[in-house]
């Protein structure tokens, strides 16, 4: 099995929002929604995710802007946006996932969530990074 099917099937069978499969080998699920789990441990540690291979409910173009410059391995998500996908491609950043939408849907499911709606426009990688980080 490997390690993008590790974490793919950790986060369908722990029902978590994020499955981190650290360089260390250390593999742990996370279940905020959003990107608040990529934020917390980014915020803990800067390079956390650094060559980690992780697997995530949701993909938009902010988390994919976030784990692109935090330097992860491999991606997996069951949901990707349009507006991730040149962003993880442009970096070399290996991904898979089930379903592919038009863009990242808002909590109340009325349209587009509101920071991809801000940034879906944005070149800057690392302007998205400081951003939501900071």
């Amino acid at each position: 099995m490997t390690n993008l099917e590790i974490v793919k099937q950790k986060l369908y069978e722990k029902n978590a929002s994020l499955v981190v499969l650290y360089s260390d080998g250390k593999c742990k699920e996370y279940y905020q929604n959003r990107i608040n789990d990529i934020k917390d441990i980014l915020r803990e540690n800067k390079s956390a995710l650094k060559n980690a291979v992780i697997a995530d409910k949701v993909i938009g173009k902010v988390a994919g802007s976030i784990l692109t410059v935090a330097g992860v391995k491999e991606i997996y998500a069951d949901v990707i946006s349009k507006y991730a996908i040149p962003v993880l491609e442009e970096n070399h950043i290996k991904y898979e996932y089930r379903t592919l939408t038009e863009y990242v849907i808002n909590n109340s499911k009325t349209g587009m969530c509101p920071m991809e709606n801000k940034y879906k426009d944005e070149k800057n990688i690392y302007k998205i990074y400081d951003e939501m980080l900071n």
